[in-house]
C-alpha cells in the first residue's frame, strides 16, 4: 500500500495511492485524525485495529490535490543516522566525522530532528540567510517508519517492527553541527526535513535492498544502494530501541550516501533557486526548492 496525507479543496486527508498512481481515495476519518497524517492509523493498526473503510464516492486524481507529508507532525523526534555508508564516511573523514571513532563500523552514530522541521514532498524550504549559516547541504535518505512498538528489540526481529518507508533530506547547516559538536541543532532548522512522497508498506518494499539518488538541478550527486549501508535496518532498530521504548510511528532516517555537498572539492551547498529531487527506487520521488 501507498498511504498519502494530502490537501484537497484546502482539507487535509489520508488516502489510499491507486496502483497505477493515478487517483487517491480518502479513508473514511474524522477531520481531527485526517490532523495527523498516517500516524494515527499506524497506531490503531498497532493496538490491534484495521484500516478504516475507504471513501470510494470521493477518489480524485492525484494531480488534483497537494501531498503532504505522510507524517506531518511526527509525535517526537525523528532518529537520524550519520555516517552509515563508507564512502560517505570517507568524504567528510576530515571535517564532520574528525572527532569520531575512527572506525566508522564501531557503533552508528545516532543524532534527532525535531518534528516541526518536517515540510511536505514539494514545500519550499527556507534558507535561514548568511547571518546564521551559509553552510546548507543536503543528505538524501531512505526513512523507516516503525509500525509495532517495542524495546530492546533483536536484530532478528526488527523487521517484523517496521510500517513502511518513506523519504525524507535530512537538510545541514554544517558550520552549525560541527560548532555545536551535538548535531541536533544545525538539524533542526524550520523546513528542514522534507518528506514524502508517502509512505509504502513494508508488504511492498525491502528496505534492506533498494537505491537512494539525488539531484541538484538536474546533476546527479548521490547514487547508493541501501545494501552498502554499515549499519543495515535491523541493527539501527536494535541500536535505538537498547534501553529506549519505540513507538507505532516513530521514524528513523537511516543516513545518506557520498555526494553531499560539503565533501566535494570545492564544496558546494545549496544556494537560494536550487531544487533538489531525492528518490528512492520502490517508493518515487520528493523535489524542493530552496528560497
Amino acid at each position: 500500500m501507498r498511504i498519502a496525507t494530502y490537501l484537497h479543496n484546502d482539507t487535509r486527508q489520508v488516502g489510499l495511492v491507486s496502483t497505477d498512481g493515478q487517483y487517491i481515495t480518502p479513508f473514511k476519518v474524522s477531520a481531527e485524525t485526517a490532523q495527523r497524517g498516517a500516524l494515527s492509523l499506524i497506531e490503531a493498526l498497532a493496538a490491534g485495529g484495521a484500516l478504516p473503510p475507504l471513501d470510494t464516492t470521493t477518489s480524485v486524481a492525484l494531480s488534483a490535490v497537494r501531498l503532504e507529508a505522510p507524517l506531518p507532525l511526527p509525535r517526537r523526534n525523528l532518529w537520524c543516522v550519520g555516517r552509515n555508508y563508507q564512502a560517505h564516511a570517507k568524504e567528510l573523514s576530515a571535517s564532520v566525522f574528525k572527532d569520531n571513532d575512527s572506525n566508522p563500523e564501531s557503533w552508528p552514530i545516532v543524532f534527532t530532528k525535531v518534528p516541526e522541521c518536517v515540510v511536505g514532498p514539494h514545500d519550499d524550504v527556507r534558507l535561514p540567510g548568511a547571518d546564521i549559516s551559509d553552510q546548507i547541504d543536503y543528505e538524501a535518505e531512505l526513512a523507516v517508519v516503525i509500525g509495532k512498538g517495542g524495546k530492546n528489540i533483536a536484530r532478528a526481529d526488527a523487521l517484523g517492527h517496521v510500517f513502511g518507508y518513506t523519504i525524507v533530506n535530512d537538510v545541514t547547516a554544517r558550520d552549525v553541527q560541527m560548532r555545536h559538536q551535538q548535531w541536533d541543532m544545525g538539524k533542526s532548522f524550520d523546513t528542514f526535513c522534507p518528506m514524502g512522497p508517502w509512505l509504502v508498506t513494508a508488504d511492498e518494499l525491502d528496505g534492506t535492498k533498494t537505491r537512494v539518488r539525488c539531484w541538484v538541478n538536474g546533476e546527479l550527486r548521490q547514487d547508493g544502494p541501501t545494501d552498502h549501508m554499515i549499519f543495515d535496518i535491523p541493527t539501527l532498530i536494535e541500536t535505538i530501541s537498547r534501553g529506549i521504548t519505540l513507538y507505532p510511528g516513530d521514524v528513523i532516517a537511516t543516513g545518506t550516501p557520498a555526494g553531499v555537498g560539503m565533501g566535494l572539492k570545492p564544496p558546494r551547498y545549496i544556494q537560494a533557486g536550487d531544487v533538489i529531487r531525492v528518490e528512492v527506487d520502490g517508493i518515487g520521488a520528493i523535489e524542493n526548492r530552496f528560497i
